[in-house]
């Protein structure tokens, strides 16, 4: 399996700022640069979904917490959609994006639009439930700053 390194540059101008590992067979990576959309409900494996519980290490959920902090500019991208084409994920934007900078400024813009639907999915009602309901321990120091 390739690993993102820090630096490594994406075929859509995004560059790595922090590649994490998750568990043995996962990564958390850190992007900087401009999303080129998002998804319009979440995918297969969209760890928000209750029925894809377990897919991810506890560990990938509290190095993603950040995207849930009050204000936050950092954004929860779609697994699926990987770092080259870097879309936001469906799942985030339905439960977990409503204190997030980044998003409150992209639909201010026109970037995200009200088109995004939970294909009929259960999701979890927020990024703690989430994480909670993957492993991380309720008091885990990763969730203090995420908003419910």
């Amino acid at each position: 399996m390739s690993r993102a390194k820090v630096g490594d540059i994406t075929r859509r101008g995004l560059t790595v700022v922090e590649a994490r590992q998750a568990g043995d067979e996962h990564q958390v990576v850190s992007v900087q640069g401009e999303f080129t959309g998002y998804m319009k409900q979440p995918c297969r494996l969209c760890p928000w979904r209750v029925d894809a519980t377990g897919e991810f290490p506890a560990e990938a959920f509290q190095h993603s917490a950040r995207t849930a902090h009050d204000m936050s500019e950092h954004v929860f991208a779609c697994h699926e959609s990987g770092i080259n084409v870097g879309k936001t994920c469906a799942g985030f934007l339905l439960r977990g994006a409503y204190h997030n900078m980044s998003v409150r400024l992209g639909c201010m813009t026109g970037k995200y639009k009200q088109d995004v639907r939970d294909g009929g999915h259960e999701l979890y009602e927020s990024y703690i439930d989430m994480a909670v309901g993957n492993g991380v321990d309720p008091d885990d120091e990763s969730l203090k700053e995420c908003r419910s």
